[in-house]
C-alpha cells in the first residue's frame, strides 16, 4: 500500500501506478497505469493532463490498489476494467469469452466490403458468426451495415449471455440472435456470409502460450487441437450446406497458418480470394468463396 500522501491526488495515484507497475517489469506501465487510474477513479485522459492536483477518496485509490494487485498477477488489464473497445464498440468481457484484440479487426476490414456487397444485391445481408464470444464480430459487422442481421453461435451459454448484453449495450439487439450451437449443430438456412475467429492454437502449444494468455482466456477458445486446425475441418466441412450460392467464409487464422488453413478450404472446394495483415504485416485473415462460381 503506498503511502495516502502519494496517492491522495489524481497525478499522484497516476506515478504511483506507473511506478508500481515499472518496478514489476510491465513493458506497457504508462499505458496500463492510466487506464486503470481513469476507470476507477472516474476520470478522463484530460484530467489527468489538466486537473493532476484533483483529489481522489480513499475508496479509489483502494480499488486502484487491488487492480494493481491483479495486473501483476497477469491479470490483463481490459479484463480488470471488465470491458474494451473494438471496432468502434463498447464490449463486456467475461471469464467466458476471448478478449477482442485489435488483430481481429483485420478480419472485419476484410468482410465488411462484402457484407455490403450482398445487402446491396438482396436488399439485406444475412451473416452467420461461429463461435462468437463477445459478439465482437458480428456487432461490428451489425454497426457498420445497418441492413444486416447477425445469428451468433457459441457453445458457452455464458458467452452468449455476454454477447446478448453487449447487443444491448451498442443498440444492436434488434439485428443480432445468440444461438447455442456446436459449429453448425443448431443452424438452419442460409447465409451470405460466414465469419468465424475460432480456436486456433495447437494443444501442445497452449502451456507456451504468455501467461496473460493461458490463465485468463477460456481454453475452449484457443484449443484447435494436435495441430491447430480442427475448427477450420469443421467450417469448410459444414459450410456449403449454410453458405449462398453467392456468399463468402472470412475466418481469422494464426500467425503461422497462412498456407494450412486454405489448404483445409481447398478440399472443400473453396478458393483463396483474399487476405488481410496485422499492424505488423502478418496475415490474420482469410476469405474464401466457393470454388467455378
Amino acid at each position: 500500500m503506498a503511502d495516502e500522501t502519494q496517492t491522495r491526488t489524481l497525478g499522484g495515484l497516476l506515478r504511483h501506478a506507473r511506478a508500481v507497475l515499472q518496478a514489476s517489469g510491465h513493458d506497457e506501465a504508462a499505458l496500463d497505469a492510466r487506464l486503470l487510474v481513469e476507470h476507477f477513479t472516474g476520470a478522463t485522459r484530460a484530467d489527468t493532463i489538466l486537473d493532476p492536483g484533483r483529489l481522489v477518496s480513499a475508496a479509489q485509490v483502494l480499488a486502484v490498489e487491488a487492480a494493481l494487485q491483479r495486473r501483476l498477477a497477469a491479470v490483463p488489464v481490459y479484463r480488470i476494467i471488465g470491458e474494451r473497445d473494438f471496432y468502434g464498440l463498447r464490449l463486456r468481457l467475461s471469464p467466458a469469452t476471448l478478449e477482442p484484440r485489435p488483430d481481429t479487426e483485420a478480419l472485419v476490414d476484410l468482410i465488411l466490403p462484402s457484407v455490403r456487397a450482398a445487402a446491396d444485391r438482396h436488399g439485406a445481408c444475412r451473416v452467420l458468426d461461429l463461435g462468437t464470444g463477445t459478439g465482437a464480430i458480428a456487432l461490428a459487422l451489425l454497426r457498420e451495415e445497418p441492413r444486416a442481421t447477425a445469428v451468433a453461435t457459441d457453445i458457452s451459454l455464458d458467452a452468449l449471455a455476454t454477447a446478448a448484453a453487449n447487443a444491448d449495450i451498442n443498440a444492436l439487439s434488434d439485428r443480432f440472435q445468440p444461438l447455442v450451437s456446436d459449429w453448425f449443430d443448431a443452424v438452419e438456412g442460409r447465409f451470405d456470409i460466414i465469419v468465424s475467429n475460432p480456436p486456433y492454437i495447437a494443444s501442445k502449444d497452449i502451456a507456451m502460450l504468455k501467461r496473460e494468455v493461458r490463465e485468463n482466456d477460456p481454453r475452449t477458445a484457443l484449443d484447435g487441437g494436435p495441430d491447430g486446425l480442427d475448427a477450420y475441418r469443421s467450417i469448410a466441412a459444414g459450410a456449403p450446406e449454410y453458405l449462398g450460392s453467392d456468399g463468402a467464409i472470412a475466418v481469422e487464422i494464426g500467425y503461422d497458418q497462412a498456407e494450412t488453413v486454405p489448404a483445409v478450404f481447398a478440399a472443400r472446394n473453396f478458393a483463396l480470394v483474399q487476405t488481410a495483415s496485422d499492424l505488423a504485416g502478418v496475415v490474420r485473415a482469410l476469405m474464401f468463396e466457393p470454388i467455378g462460381r
